[in-house]
């Protein structure tokens, strides 16, 4: 007899398959109005990874305004009858748990932004920036700046932030600082005229205004607290009105909507700080304070885009910008490395929203319309695949389009 504890027996183990990597959860957040101005809005999440609807909900009537906070995990809306709404940025979100919080009287809100523990609302109706605290937001006061205060421009952990007011009719605007560690106004600094929009580096070093009326672009030095030096005014295109930051190049992307009936453009600004890699070349170099590197404001190309251009969106690894042109109802899509127009993508409707996220294998590019569409007066948001720069979707939102924001970039 042979004993079988001599013999090999193969053994099978199971192994589990490898796929793709995860995708990060992340969601488009839009919102979009009803027609009937007394009806409330709503605000609906998509799924970065599947482009599927995973919730809706109410927010305050008429809303007009979006932010997300620099978390990605609450939401705000401002909304027609003077209130805010604040909301997490979750996929079991429900109307019940909408909040709302009402302004002073003739408060106007016309942007917010919200900065860690405070949340600032530009209040033209009132020449004043409101400060607020808690959930839901509560007021704390109101810091007294320029006529018809537009918006504020900051990033998180900035030791302060800056609002823009446009002044009186025909006059320069001018920006206040606020400092974030009191929340008091240290400086008020000249800018062009019709300011309307701006942008902080993510280091909080520089920011930049968007001076609609003048076709320029002021330049703050925040760690001085006061107009950069030697340059404090970057001419652009007609009528700059937004802008985005390609931190991986040191480029500032600027949108000029033009006339409305001629092609906008693009202007393509480097903006780069003394660094190590840029020392060599800048004898005056203090790492601890940087000044502007040598090229610093020049404008590397300005890049025929659509016709009113509203919107410019940055990928962050720097390789593209996508551009919303209203009047043309498409999206330029503008490489960063030749300066120029690498394809134009038709939407559906008239774009007043674009947002820009990575990912892999792809990025995608988020577009709002705000036309209704008969006959249900529906409008879409348009989602755009960045590897093939085409679309890829478009998903039907209830009521007419406002805004769309990511929760990561």
């Amino acid at each position: 007899m042979t004993g079988c504890g001599d013999t090999y027996r193969p053994v099978v183990a199971a192994i589990n398959p490898v796929g793709p990597a995860a995708q990060p959860q992340k969601y488009a957040v839009a919102i979009s109005s009803s027609p009937d101005p007394t009806v409330p809005g709503i605000v609906t999440f998509v799924d970065f990874s599947g482009d599927t609807v995973l919730v809706t909900a109410n927010v305050g009537v008429n809303p007009y305004y979006l932010a997300l906070n620099s978390g990605g995990n609450t939401g705000y809306t401002l909304n027609g009858d003077s209130t805010v709404t604040s909301f997490d940025i979750s996929p079991s979100l429900q109307t019940n748990n909408v909040l709302q919080t009402t302004l002073l009287a003739g408060a106007a809100p016309a942007s917010i932004y919200p900065a860690g523990a405070y949340t600032y609302i530009a209040e033209p109706g009132r020449n004043a920036i409101a400060e607020l605290q808690g959930t839901p937001p509560t007021l704390q006061q109101e810091l007294p700046v320029g006529p018809n205060a537009v918006y504020v421009v900051g990033v998180s952990g900035a030791p302060r932030s800056y609002a823009i007011s446009q002044g009186t009719a025909g006059s320069n605007g001018q920006v206040a600082a606020i400092e974030t560690s009191n929340n008091t106004i240290s400086t008020t600094l000249p800018v062009g005229r019709g300011p309307i929009y701006g942008v902080m580096t993510q280091d909080g070093k520089r920011a930049f205004i968007m001076n609609k009326t003048d076709g320029t672009i002021s330049v703050i030095n925040s760690q001085t607290n006061q107009l950069d030096t030697p340059l404090s005014t970057i001419p652009v295109g007609t009528a700059p009105i937004w802008a985005d930051l390609a931190p991986s190049k040191s480029e500032l992307v600027v949108a000029n909507a033009g006339d409305g009936t001629t092609a906008g453009s693009v202007s393509i600004i480097n903006i780069p700080l003394c660094s190590v890699a840029t020392a060599p070349s800048n004898p005056n170099c203090n790492q601890t304070n940087p000044v502007d590197a040598v090229g610093f404001g020049q404008v590397v190309a300005t890049v025929p885009v659509g016709r009113s251009p509203i919107m410019v969106a940055v990928l962050q690894d720097g390789t593209r910008a996508y551009v919303a042109n209203y009047a043309d109802s498409t999206v330029s899509v503008v490489n960063l490395t030749t300066n120029t127009v690498t394809a134009t993508i038709p939407v559906v409707g008239r774009p007043i929203y674009i947002a820009a996220t990575q990912g892999t294998p792809t990025g995608k590019v988020y577009v709002v319309s705000a036309d209704t569409v008969a006959p249900n007066r529906n409008s879409v948001m348009t989602v755009i695949r960045t590897d093939l720069d085409a679309v890829s979707t478009t998903i039907s939102l209830q009521g007419v389009g406002v805004a769309v924001r990511v929760t990561q970039p």
